[in-house]
């Protein structure tokens, strides 16, 4: 028996094209691809029916607010606080060098992700792409493992951004006392787990109050920020006095124990860490007014604004680090370089309320992200790829928002916080976690389009570079994704015990490991990959040139 490869060609379908779609990839026997051309959707909720999705969620989202949740989500000053420590383990220039130089190789993904994301605007977004890309032999077991990857990630950005209000709040309060505070893991947890809770509810309102919410988040950071960048330089100028520009581009220092290089380099997850949240906007394509083009400039838009915020306050906090001691503010009692920073500058009012102001601006950031990472874990569960995904794919009919996908990244936000309890090494590990599992989610789509299958695949959206910019663009967030993932998982020095190791390593690549074991023992048998839900009460569309390509059969 030979076999053969059929291609159908389907043109100009004008009237229940969304039955037709969902009969044609609901027989997963035959069906192995569709080609799928976004120029000629008319809107985009016909683009999603093309993709093979109904508009269930509604389309509230301007432009300005999808820009908002991903800078909502950086939330730079909040997020620069919680990380400050570890940029400035290299010195000055392992803050402020470290923080623009891997900002633009960041600023390289988010292009590469807007490209995609404009061809195929889904929620699902990146493990979509991985399955419409990928060769048909590996597409859907490795589908599987970035939709768990990438909802690893966003859970595990959750967790780290509420530890970072918990340490921020309970800094705030130990300088409001003096000192005479005993911060212990419990406590952290205890603000940690209160604040999880809270979001769940907050985020658990109808989607046109979350999406002013965004607006919201927008004014607030830029409040803090500016108010950063005026008050601290002012207070340190009549005070502390700045420090030299020699020093704040120049002076490498090394608080850890491998070499000055390697230190340097493990200083760029600052900015790795805080502008990691462009993707959200891919997580909210279903629920942007016009994702095709809103998506792009939500993602761009905002990795370019916290590029150059975010270089300014590094620049502004190294300045007035008093007498140039970092030792001093990294080991700072608080807990928070960034608390110490102020202190110096500014006293001991100025202190608390910034933190206060910082940590209000951070608490919006856990809101936001738990907003984005439940339309991924909604999206993935749509497509029958989480346990308990029946109960969790029901998005409330009142509401047009998926309240479970909610409280179940809210509940998975709460265990694995309780690396909080373990100390604050293990905690840490939530902010490298967060770089991994998302770093792996946004590589592989991009990865998968400069091979032959998926670059025949491919389809222009809106945003485009042209074939050579793509590619060029594609390989270099490839590369630089590689790196950043085998970064993440050091450990802060030579010597590693349960106190100093980085628990990275062993959480993603159990997770990775475990995802792939779940599905050829258990998950295959429900998850065969992205698949329509598209009924005979679909509304009609019009759709032209797609290519069907039919799989291998005999004939």
């Amino acid at each position: 028996m030979s076999e053969a490869r059929h291609i159908v060609s389907i043109t100009s379908i004008r009237s229940r094209t969304g039955e037709h779609i969902h009969s044609v990839l609901s027989n997963k026997s035959e069906l192995r691809a569709i080609t799928i051309d976004p120029s000629q959707a008319h809107d985009e909720d016909d683009l999603l029916a093309e993709i093979g999705y109904k508009q269930e969620l509604k389309r509230e989202y301007s432009t300005i607010q999808i820009f908002g949740i991903a800078f909502s989500i950086m939330g730079l000053l909040p997020s620069i606080s919680s990380t400050i420590g570890s940029g400035l383990e290299a010195g000055p220039v392992g803050l402020v060098w470290g923080w623009f130089t891997s900002s633009f190789f960041i600023l390289c993904v988010g292009i590469s992700m807007s490209i995609l994301s404009s061809s195929l605007p889904t929620s699902g977004g990146l493990y979509y792409w991985t399955n419409y890309y990928a060769p048909d032999s590996i597409r859907v077991p490795l589908s599987f493992v970035i939709g768990c990857s990438n909802t690893l990630g966003l859970t595990s950005g959750f967790c780290s951004i509420n530890y970072g209000f918990a340490s921020e709040l309970l800094a705030a309060i130990y300088i409001n006392r003096d000192g005479d505070l005993n911060i212990t893991n419990s406590i952290r947890y205890g603000v940690f787990a209160a604040t999880c809770i809270s979001h769940i509810i907050v985020s658990s309102i109808a989607s046109r109050q979350t999406a002013w919410l965004q607006t919201f988040s927008i004014i607030i950071n830029l409040f803090v920020i500016a108010l950063f960048l005026i008050a601290v330089p002012i207070g340190a100028a009549r005070g502390i006095g700045f420090n030299s520009g020699h020093y704040i581009f120049g002076e490498l220092l090394n608080a850890r124990t491998w070499s000055p290089g390697w230190s340097f380099m493990l200083s760029w997850m600052p900015a790795i860490w805080t502008i990691g949240g462009f993707d959200s906007c891919v997580h909210m394509s279903e629920e942007a007014r016009n994702a095709t083009r809103g998506v792009p400039i939500g993602i761009i838009g905002s990795i370019i604004t916290c590029w150059v915020l975010g270089w300014a306050i590094c620049i502004v906090s190294c300045a007035v680090i008093k007498d140039g001691d970092v030792e001093a503010v990294i080991t700072t009692g608080s807990g928070q370089a960034m608390a110490q920073i102020i202190y110096d500058a500014l006293g001991k009012k100025w202190a608390v309320a910034f933190m206060s102001l910082i940590a209000f601006a951070q608490y919006l950031m856990g809101a936001s992200i738990l907003t984005a990472s439940s339309r991924q874990i909604w999206a993935f569960a749509r497509d029958d790829g989480l346990p308990f995904h029946n109960f969790v794919k029901v998005v409330n009919p009142t509401l047009k928002v998926p309240l479970r996908a909610i409280l179940f990244g809210g509940t998975l936000g709460l265990l694995c916080g309780l690396l909080i309890l373990i100390g604050p090494v293990a905690a840490n590990a939530l902010f490298s976690l967060s770089v991994a599992s998302n770093g792996l989610a946004w590589g592989m789509p991009a990865f998968l389009v400069l091979l032959p299958h998926g670059s025949k695949r491919f389809r222009p959206g809106y945003f485009y570079l042209g074939k050579i910019g793509t590619t060029a663009i594609h390989a270099i967030t490839s590369i630089w994704i590689a790196y950043v993932i085998f970064m993440s998982m050091f450990p802060d020095g030579k010597s590693v015990d349960k106190n100093t190791m980085n628990y990275t390593c062993v959480i993603n690549v159990g997770l990775w490991i475990l995802s792939l074991t779940y599905y050829f023992t258990f998950g295959y048998r429900f998850y065969s990959g992205p698949k329509s839900n598209l009924d005979d009460s679909s509304s009609s569309i019009e759709v032209e040139n797609i290519d069907v390509v039919l799989g291998e059969k005999e004939s």
